[in-house]
């Protein structure tokens, strides 16, 4: 299960075991999503798979999470999203009631990030333990063609932002779980990005990399970004948003929320004098409102992942190794 949490174990897995046998030009790059040349234009496809456990939590469920987790995968890539497919995988003895709430919530999904759900397949197979409902999606989006998004383009001094407060998803899926219940107004961030994307891309500002810090957590992107650039990250953390809720869940449930999975938040790495018109598109967006610069780039070595404490102090930030929080999207 460790090697499915979206840390170190994940990675190695799929670097390991899968790539290998598979390994392609479009494959490599392990991004979020494939660019294709199709017709004489780029195209993103890109697909996933939804296993949280709750079906439904607090401020989301399975269906929101699928279409907003796809769009979003999209959007990152400097796609503008199009149309999914959803094959449902149903579990005998789901109640009609849930299947139809997750669907009306696909619908609902889809409108507000103007996809349309194109294609798809449905299954139903007997009980198998506590799941009820897997759903996996794909999706294609034009890639915008003045966008010039490359890990590669990063340099010493560009500015990382987050477009919003961490940790809200992984904490208020774990409230909603029968063995760990407790008493909270988290409520799940998952929200389609592609409208609050758009927004930073056409401000003309020099957007160099986007990733939405799903498994794995801001922690998990903060350390792929090192590793790919061979730079190193300092992040003052008085500058990360995160509501005083969260943060006391966190220390409840004795997690760091820089691990915890988000899915409506946004990493964003821009040129130092472009980091002022980003944060200014993102607080006129709605879901963009508490967006803040979070640290910097800088030339060290070793390349690392560098935490200015609010005491003071730092402390080295790695991606989690195994599973922390299982089963949130």
């Amino acid at each position: 299960m460790a090697h499915g949490g979206g840390g170190e174990l994940t990675r190695q897995l799929v670097r390991d075991r899968i790539v290998p046998k598979l390994a392609n030009p479009l494959l490599v790059p392990l991004t979020d999503g494939a660019v294709v040349d199709f017709a004489g234009r780029r195209v993103c496809m890109t697909t996933d798979a939804y296993v949280v456990q709750p079906l439904v939590f607090p401020g989301g469920d399975i269906g929101r999470l699928a279409v907003c987790g796809t769009v979003n995968d999209l959007a990152v890539m400097g796609a503008v999203p199009n149309a999914l497919s959803l094959a449902l995988v149903i579990e005998e003895g789901l109640p009609m009631s849930t299947l139809d709430l997750v669907i009306d919530s696909i619908a609902a999904a889809a409108g507000e990030a103007n996809v349309v759900i194109a294609t798809g397949d449905t299954k139903v197979v007997e009980r198998r333990g506590e799941d009820g409902l897997t759903i996996t999606t794909a999706g294609i989006g034009r890639m915008r063609d003045d966008v010039r998004l490359a890990v590669n383009r990063i340099a010493p001094g560009d500015v990382v932002l987050i477009t919003g407060t961490i940790a809200e998803h992984g904490l208020a899926v774990m409230s909603a779980r029968e063995s760990l219940a407790f008493e909270t107004s988290l409520r799940s961030d998952v929200a389609a990005l592609n409208g609050l994307i758009a927004a930073m891309l056409d401000s003309g500002a020099d957007v160099k990399f986007l990733r939405d810090p799903t498994r794995g957590g801001l922690a998990g992107v903060l350390a792929d970004l090192v590793d790919d650039t061979a730079l190193s990250l300092e992040v003052i953390e008085s500058a990360i948003p995160i509501k005083p809720i969260a943060l006391h869940a966190a220390e409840m449930l004795g997690l760091d929320p820089l691990t915890v999975a988000n899915e409506g938040k946004c990493v964003v790495v821009v040129a130092a004098g472009d980091a002022d018109r980003v944060l200014q598109a993102c607080r006129r967006h709605p879901l963009g409102a508490s967006a803040a610069a979070i640290g910097r780039f800088v030339r060290a070595d070793p390349p690392l992942v560098e935490l200015i404490t609010r005491a003071g102090g730092r402390r080295i930030v790695q991606r989690p190794y195994g599973e922390e929080l299982p089963r949130i999207c």
